[in-house]
């Protein structure tokens, strides 16, 4: 396969994982390969702009990474706004458009302050959207979602049987991205790891030993093989 054919992936979303065990592999420290990741991030975007996928949704930073050692967390945050302090006008050139999902209310006023520029700055680009999940959870975001919603109906400006999977939809951080077509965790871990489980209802996984810092075009175009190579039926025959 070459670059340009997405194989009917508009939606690809990525749990990128392996970065500690690559580093370890690498007799280097955790932080290494965290940078190598990044590397990563990049080859995976210009991908798939090349292949013309219009959403690339990122798994960067999930609520339960705040339990990780504070030296690392740390260094997260670090490469962070490296990332949107370095990249942010690249990716502008580029016409892609950059979404953040995952909650705010707790994160500092510098890191928020860069999430906000880099949605500000992008808003208008017509391109590949670029979704970082970044102090997300699927299972809060499906709470915050009935939680507005309950609200509502407690206020009595709605009625619970207005409560639809559409209206649950569009609660979510993800309102007007369609479901990913294609999820590719590396690493060999088969779990979604509380990633987008409400839009993941149909989505197609696939699981690569391959770590996420050496997640290549070779890689990408394999799991996009393994993808055209499957029948979606969404529940029907």
């Amino acid at each position: 396969m070459t670059g340009g054919d997405a194989r009917g992936v508009r939606h690809l979303a990525c749990i990128m994982d392996g970065n500690g065990r690559w580093a370890t592999r690498q007799g280097l420290p955790r932080i290494a390969g965290h940078r190598a990741g990044l590397e990563a991030v990049r080859r995976l975007v210009r991908s798939a702009i090349d292949r013309r996928i219009e959403f690339l949704t990122i798994f960067s930073f999930s609520t339960e990474n705040w339990s990780r050692p504070a030296e690392e967390v740390g260094e997260l945050m670090g490469l962070l706004k490296f990332f949107i302090r370095s990249d942010l006008a690249a990716l502008h050139r580029q016409n892609v458009r950059v979404r953040i999902i995952g909650r705010r209310d707790n994160l500092k006023p510098d890191i928020l302050e860069l999430l906000d520029e880099a949605e500000a700055k992008t808003v208008a680009n017509t391109g590949l959207t670029l979704v970082v999940a970044f102090n997300y959870g699927a299972r809060a975001e499906i709470a915050d979602a009935v939680r507005g919603l309950a609200a509502e109906v407690a206020a009595g400006r709605l009625v619970p049987s207005a409560i639809t999977e559409a209206a649950i939809s569009e609660r979510l951080s993800t309102h007007g991205i369609p479901d990913p077509d294609l999820l590719i965790r590396t690493s060999g871990e088969q779990r979604i790891s509380n990633f987008l489980l409400w839009q993941c209802a149909y989505t197609e996984f696939v699981f690569t030993p391959v770590l996420w810092p050496d997640f290549d075009d070779k890689a990408l175009d394999a799991a996009l093989g393994e993808f055209a190579r499957r029948t979606r039926r969404f529940g029907g025959i």
